[in-house]
């Protein structure tokens, strides 16, 4: 059965999605933002109340994913935080001023991250050439790759998710995420094959997750053989 992950920006949410039968949850802060770092208070709090796999989103500001120095050190510092609250991964990515990958930083992140693993975020959705990217980010050890296709939505991104997913030959877990709804999850699934889903589950768009809808996806995909 494929595997769900809930994108998740509060505690309500998480527990909606645990309630709906998300497999894991993606914790973030700052939906205008797209995801942020959670707070410390947040992610202790959280492992408290669910019992399903928490990702926490290790990401510094909003904008780009071109970081500085001083953003690396936050970053390091906040990926030693999430392990001891317990995470049970990580979620990052970084690019350079030229829309490839940031192997460097990314490594250096990977590192003080081990053993927990990690999934390289849609950054790559911002990528200028995904195919390398796609073989930068395997290379260096990430467990799954968060992706739209390059497009707004992973529905319209399903070309290349087919063709990232054909390249990958199982040596990466290729996850698409954006727009995905009890709508149109089955047909992503069947379209493309992937084994694992990104959403946010909700009911009314700009709300956070709602276990009812969390559900119907879980209902659409559980029969599915990948």
């Amino acid at each position: 059965m494929p595997l769900l992950e809930i994108c998740t920006y509060s505690i309500a949410d998480c527990i909606e999605a645990q309630y709906g039968g998300a497999d894991r949850v993606e914790l973030c802060s700052s939906m205008s933002e797209s995801g942020l770092t959670p707070s410390y208070g947040t992610i202790l709090t959280v492992r408290r109340y669910i019992d399903i796999t928490m990702h926490v989103m290790i990401r510094p500001r909003g904008g780009n994913f071109v970081y500085s120095e001083l953003e690396m050190q936050i970053m390091l510092e906040d990926i030693r935080m999430a392990k001891r609250c317990g995470a049970n991964g990580l979620v990052f990515g970084c690019l350079t001023a030229d829309g490839d990958i940031d192997t460097n930083v990314c490594c250096r992140l990977l590192d003080e991250a081990n053993p927990l693993p990690v999934t390289f975020h849609r950054a790559f959705d911002e990528c200028k050439h995904p195919e390398q990217a796609l073989e930068e980010i395997i290379k260096m050890g990430f467990s799954r790759l968060l992706t739209s296709g390059q497009r707004p939505t992973a529905e319209e991104g399903i070309p290349l998710l087919q063709k990232l997913i054909a390249q990958s030959e199982n040596r990466i877990i290729i996850m698409p995420g954006s727009g995905i709804t009890p709508n149109n999850i089955a047909e992503i699934a069947i379209k493309t094959g992937t084994k694992e889903f990104h959403t946010s589950a909700q009911a009314i768009r700009g709300n956070g997750a709602d276990a009812k809808t969390v559900a119907k996806c879980v209902e659409q995909i559980k029969n599915i053989k990948i």
